[in-house]
């Protein structure tokens, strides 16, 4: 029987490392991809369309949402994003894990339209750690590090929501919990029946 892939919601503040973890994931496991999200927002000159996202306009978002085209989607920082449900059921088929690396607000939305997706927030060890790492980055002015402060204390209140929260410290910690999240989902009764089923 050919296995079905598993829908994974990663989300956490700006500045947690949770891309580098999707990323760290992805290097190990060949069965996980990363779904490419719908954005309006512009274009950077490193950026190709398709790969970080697909860039769409505001007029072509809103006909998507129309016609239900969306697993989830946000605005964050004025620009609208969205998860294409299509290309996500697709890959589900083919036997991969996806992963929405997204904003907290679309991952209640696929909470409550996938209730068997496995929900992951990626947490800072501290909040001082999580100020620091934003203002580590150099490219990121007081105004904005206290701006995303602000949205990560919002995203900290609805973190209960997902089944597993995980501390990103250490990223080999990090990516090793992750693992272990997987590995136990798998191993839930309802994930094994077909073996129990040669037996009858």
């Amino acid at each position: 029987m050919k296995r079905k892939g598993r829908l994974i919601v990663i989300s956490g503040p700006s500045g947690v490392g949770k891309g580098t973890v999707v990323k760290a994931l992805m290097d190990r496991d060949p069965r996980v991809r990363l779904s490419v999200s719908a954005t309006t927002r512009p274009i950077r000159p490193t950026e190709t369309d398709g790969i970080q996202y697909h860039f769409i306009t505001h007029e072509e978002f809103e006909r998507m949402i129309e016609a239900d085209l969306f697993l989830e989607h946000a605005q964050y920082v004025g620009n609208r994003y969205g998860t294409p449900e299509k290309a996500v059921d697709e890959m589900l088929e083919q036997g991969f894990d996806v992963i929405l690396e997204i904003e907290v607000q679309g991952g209640v939305q696929v909470m409550h339209r996938r209730p068997d997706a496995i929900t992951i927030f990626i947490a800072a060890p501290s909040f001082e750690e999580l100020a620091r790492r934003l203002r580590g980055r150099g490219d990121t002015d007081e105004e904005k590090v206290q701006m995303r402060l602000q949205q990560a204390r919002m995203e900290y209140l609805i973190a209960p929501q997902y089944q597993y929260i995980v501390v990103n410290d250490l990223l080999e910690d990090a990516v090793d919990d992750v693992q272990s999240i997987l590995r136990s989902e798998e191993l839930q009764s309802e994930h094994q029946q077909h073996l129990l089923k040669e037996a009858l």
